[in-house]
């Protein structure tokens, strides 16, 4: 049986530790860190991968770049996306037990408060103390830390960086001037030349769209989402704006890298709503699956940005 209350307590509460934050100084001439980011070891083995792929495929530069975003999301974070899914659902699972203990504690220290003499603050500061304590020991015993979730953005910001630049370096001729050549005549329909911004903006905008069908989707079927919740989804919405401008200015070959990316994550993400392929990864079924995730889909958004009265 749980203890939920340890012993030894004194009756006053803790005084908190100041936190110190570490400040990073940006050093260097404009264009520096971005220069010395753009030819580092990474961004030169992404090069060579992309050439690599090219010639072993014998692929045209335009369907080679897709073909490698499609490699890389599917053989690197789509497992890792698998990952994220058996971590959340396990989460997700946790909640009632976490409720149940809450509420357990909450009675203990009410009682122990009376007997001690504890203000609401000091009680209220142990109840919130040992929560913390019993949430962390859950965490432990599951495996599911909500920090190991992360990792797939800590994977997948530095790889989409560094095949960025791969290609940006690519584009302008500052690792290879044949391969320049080739990405100059290496696009296809509008964006002919690589090397160059799609003038159309075609690629620009379907980027940002299907970047915010990417966010519509999925913020459609939260339900009763927290304030953070809400603020990260219309960041990431302005983001999916800002991001159609500047994939306009840069060359083609990376605005269609980024656009393949999207579609393939929105794929992914499909993907890992069905019932068949989260039982292959091993996700735990947690009350909030759906037998038609994406029927569910379609009625959720409809529902959202039905124009009925």
């Amino acid at each position: 049986m749980w203890r939920l209350l340890r012993p030894g307590w004194a009756a006053g509460g803790a005084a908190a530790a100041p936190l110190s934050l570490p400040v990073a100084a940006a050093s260097g001439g404009p264009g520096g860190w971005y220069e010395c980011l753009a030819q580092s070891a990474p961004v030169h083995c992404a090069e060579e991968g992309l050439v690599v792929l090219q010639a072993a495929a014998g692929l045209p530069w335009w369907a080679a770049i897709a073909c490698g975003a499609a490699l890389l999301r599917t053989a690197v974070t789509l497992p890792l996306a698998a990952h994220q899914g058996r971590l959340l659902a396990k989460l997700e699972n946790l909640q009632p037990e976490i409720k149940t203990l809450a509420e357990r504690l909450r009675y203990e220290v009410t009682v122990r408060g009376k007997q001690l003499g504890w203000s609401e603050k000091v009680a209220r500061f142990h109840f919130k103390k040992n929560l913390r304590r019993i949430v962390t020991d859950l965490y432990v015993r599951d495996n599911c830390h909500p920090f190991k979730a992360t990792l797939l953005v800590w994977v997948q910001i530095p790889m989409w960086v560094c095949v960025s630049l791969a290609l940006r370096n690519c584009s302008v001729g500052a690792t290879d001037p044949q391969v320049q050549e080739a990405f100059s005549a290496g696009g296809a329909l509008w964006f002919t030349d690589l090397t160059a911004p799609d003038s159309t903006w075609i690629l620009p905008v379907s980027l940002g769209l299907v970047n915010l069908l990417i966010l519509e989707i999925f913020a459609s079927q939260k339900m009763g989402v927290s304030r953070f919740q809400k603020l990260a989804t219309n960041f990431f919405r302005v983001v999916s704006v800002v991001m159609i401008p500047v994939a306009a200015t840069v060359p083609s070959s990376m605005a269609l890298y980024w656009l393949s990316s999207s579609v393939v994550g929105l794929s992914h993400n499909l993907l890992l709503r069905s019932p068949t392929f989260r039982r292959l990864c091993c996700i735990p079924r947690t009350r909030s699956d759906s037998d038609t995730p994406y029927r569910d889909i379609v009625s959720a958004l409809a529902a959202k940005y039905s124009f009925k009265k």
